[in-house]
Formats: structure tokens, C-alpha cells, sequence
């Protein structure tokens, strides 16, 4: 098969699902190509980057001249050159009655004359709802191929916030829709998607990475180490697990915990400077971004995985932590339940509420002697339904099913 993936940026380092999707289906030897909206500033990324050579897979449809008599004369060579490719989305890319402003600046011509360059495809399968709504567009305007888009978490929250006339045109083009939780199910539902083409299919993590460690630290009079490892925004929660923490050294006197945060995003200096204002400097550490080896090495050396998110769909860090065997503190949102197994591999609490966090933390940091068993059973359960390898076939199949009924 030949397959087009749409995705926000590329590469990215905190979206290893995206990664391992992509390198599976290659290893299965289909045709991978990846359409993106952007290029991340981050300097590092992920050795499959450079192993696998997709930077030159990888096509960015925002690039066009900036100035508008330059942007103009090309893309009158551009319309020359490439109409008799396909006359119907050329033309109707720069249908401006129809497509106002994104048909006028020529954003959907560009894009247009990008994508039909690279031929056709059999799968235009969309990581978050937007870029499914672009594919859509595609569809519209004459571009073939089955449409199938992923849907995560940020695109939920903004169909729940901004209504799903936000997703109209993808709703309406869609050939399928992969529901990685029930959370999202039921929200795909809500939106209005046909319920007989929205199919079960979480992301996973490849079990080869992070295995199950041998054994947890039992020392008593050893540091704890708790581990964060998340994007450094709101939805994560992450002040509410800093003042975890504070309560846990400042007011319980466990100045044994070692809180490292690993990851990135806009919120870092204002968590920064909550933990010089709460003095944790000694106590709580950032990492920033890692690569899959950093990753794994900070799991493995960690005691307990903490994800005080305040909204989530299915996060991969759970999947990761438990896969190598950490008992878990997280929240009860989105579909983290279907991740971790309440009072068996870790303690869920209610999001917003520091001081639950605290007293579950509390509680492990007390019971050294279930660790062990929460990491057998956390692993398990990853393994039986987040195995990437697994899952990839399936995925597979699923593609294969929609060219073949069509």
C-alpha cells in the first residue's frame, strides 16, 4: 500500500506513537510517506529519524513565498505545470467562493500542487482531527484515496469546547475512525461520526524498548526517585504534582524524594520557579526532552511513575512506566483507567487535588513490598493490549479492509 500520513509536525520528539506507526508500516513494506504541517525547532530526535531516512519522506505543506507577487507569479508556473495531474483539485483549489481565503492566499493550491506531486495514494491516514480535516478537504476537491484519522487528545477537547462543526467536512469524507479509548468513542459518538465506521485501536509502545527491570529499589534508606515524564502544559497537571511533592518534603519531612520531570513545553518556567518558591531545588529536577534512550534509562532507574494530568486520553507514558515495571500515581481522566489498574498496578485519585496525590505517593513510598507485584502486573497488562507490534498488524488490516470493501 501506498500511505500518506498527516501530522502536525515532524519529527517530534514527545510523539513516539506517531514514530513507531510510521517505522512499523515500513517494516511491513508499504510506502510511507508524511505529510507535515510544520518543523519542530527541537534540535534532537528519535535515532529511527536518521535510521529509517524519513526526513526525505517527509513534505511540508505550509511552505510557500511569503511575498504575495512572488507567491503569485509562481504559482501561475506551478498551475501550468501541473493541471493535467489532476485538473479537478487543481481547479478547485482556487475555487475562492467556495474556500474564501484559504483559496485566495493560495494555501490550498500549494498544498494541492505539493500533495498530487507525490502521486496517489491508497490511505490518507491523519494523526488528530485537524490534519483529518485537511485529508478531508483533499477528498473534497478531487484527491483520491480512504481516509482514515486517528483521533487523540487535544482534537477531543476541541470538539468538545469549540463544538464538532469544527470536524464537519471529516465527518462527513471519513472512511474511518480509530477510537484509541472509550473516552474517545464516546465523544466520536457525540460529534456525530457514524458509529460503523469508528473502529477500537489504541496507540501502543514496543515492548522490546522497555521491558520489565528485575527488580524495584527496596532500600530503606535509599532515595525515592518519582518520575514525571510529560509534555509541560496545562493539561498535564504538573503543579498539582509539584505540590505534592512540596507536601511530602516540606510538611511530612520525606527529604528522601527525588521528583524528576522529564519532557518540555511552554510551562517550564513557570514551574520552575514554583519549585524555587516552594524551596525544592534540592528535591525536584528537569530533564527536559529525551530520546528513547534517556527515556528508558530514567524509568529504569526511577522507584514510582507519577501523571497528575488534568486531562488526558490515553497517555503513552503510562503505557511506558508500567511496561517496565513502575507502580503508578495517576489521575482518573480520560481513559487512564483503562491504562492502569486501580489498587493492582497503581492508585488512581481525582485530578486537581495535590494533597490525594500526596497521600497515595505516601502510601507506596510505606508499602516498598507491593512494588514487585504491581510491576508484574502493570506489565502484563501492557503487554496483552498496548504491544505495538501487535497492534501494527492490526492496523494494517484495517487499511487493507477499507481498499478491499471499496
Amino acid at each position: 500500500m501506498k500511505i500518506a500520513i498527516f501530522v502536525d509536525a515532524f519529527p517530534c520528539i514527545s510523539e513516539t506513537f506517531i514514530l513507531n506507526q510510521i517505522t512499523g508500516l515500513i517494516d511491513a513494506g508499504h510506502d510511507v510517506l508524511i505529510f507535515s504541517g510544520a518543523r519542530p525547532d527541537e534540535m534532537e530526535f528519535h535515532q529511527e529519524i536518521r535510521q529509517y531516512e524519513l526526513l526525505k519522506h517527509t513534505y511540508y505543506h505550509n511552505d510557500k513565498p511569503s511575498n504575495k507577487i512572488i507567491r503569485v507569479l509562481e504559482a501561475v508556473w506551478l498551475f501550468f505545470t501541473n493541471i493535467g495531474k489532476n485538473p479537478k483539485a487543481i481547479l478547485n483549489s482556487l475555487n475562492i467562493f467556495k474556500y474564501g481565503r484559504n483559496a485566495l492566499a493560495l494555501s490550498l493550491f500549494y498544498k494541492t500542487v505539493l500533495f498530487i506531486n507525490l502521486g496517489e495514494f491508497d490511505i490518507l491516514f491523519c494523526h488528530f482531527g485537524s490534519n483529518g480535516e485537511l485529508a478531508a478537504l483533499f477528498k473534497e476537491i478531487g484527491i483520491k484515496g480512504k481516509l482514515v484519522t486517528m483521533f487523540h487528545g487535544y482534537d477531543i477537547r476541541s470538539g468538545i469546547t469549540s463544538g464538532p462543526g469544527i470536524f464537519s467536512k471529516l465527518l462527513k469524507y471519513g472512511d474511518c475512525f480509530l477510537s484509541i479509548s472509550s473516552y474517545n468513542y464516546s465523544h466520536l459518538i457525540e460529534f456525530g461520526a457514524d458509529p460503523k465506521k469508528i473502529v477500537y485501536h489504541p496507540v501502543g509502545i514496543d515492548l522490546n524498548r522497555y521491558s520489565l527491570k528485575t527488580t524495584n529499589n527496596s532500600q530503606d534508606n535509599s532515595n525515592v526517585i518519582i518520575l514525571t515524564i510529560s509534555r509541560l502544559i496545562e493539561e498535564k497537571g504538573l503543579d498539582f504534582g509539584i505540590r505534592a511533592i512540596n507536601h511530602l518534603v516540606n510538611e511530612k519531612g520525606y527529604t528522601n524524594i527525588r521528583y524528576q520531570i522529564l519532557g518540555n513545553g511552554p510551562l517550564m518556567g513557570k514551574y520552575k520557579n514554583l519549585v524555587n518558591q516552594l524551596n525544592l531545588n534540592n528535591n525536584v529536577h528537569f530533564f527536559g526532552s529525551q530520546q528513547h534512550e534517556g527515556v528508558v534509562s530514567a524509568l529504569k532507574n526511577a522507584n514510582i511513575f507519577l501523571l497528575p494530568s488534568i486531562a488526558e486520553a490515553l497517555p503513552v507514558a503510562l503505557m511506558e512506566a508500567l511496561a517496565v515495571g513502575l507502580p503508578v500515581v495517576a489521575t482518573k481522566v480520560g481513559s487512564v483507567h483503562e491504562i492502569v489498574l486501580d489498587n493492582e498496578s497503581g492508585y488512581l485519585v481525582d485530578s486537581g487535588n495535590f494533597m490525594l496525590i500526596a497521600e497515595k505517593l505516601e502510601q507506596l513510598m510505606n508499602d516498598r513490598d507491593c512494588w514487585n507485584k504491581m510491576a508484574s502486573i502493570g506489565h502484563a497488562h501492557i503487554e496483552k493490549h498496548y504491544n505495538i507490534e501487535i497492534l501494527n498488524k492490526k492496523l494494517v488490516n484495517i487499511f487493507l479492509n477499507l481498499i478491499n470493501n471499496s
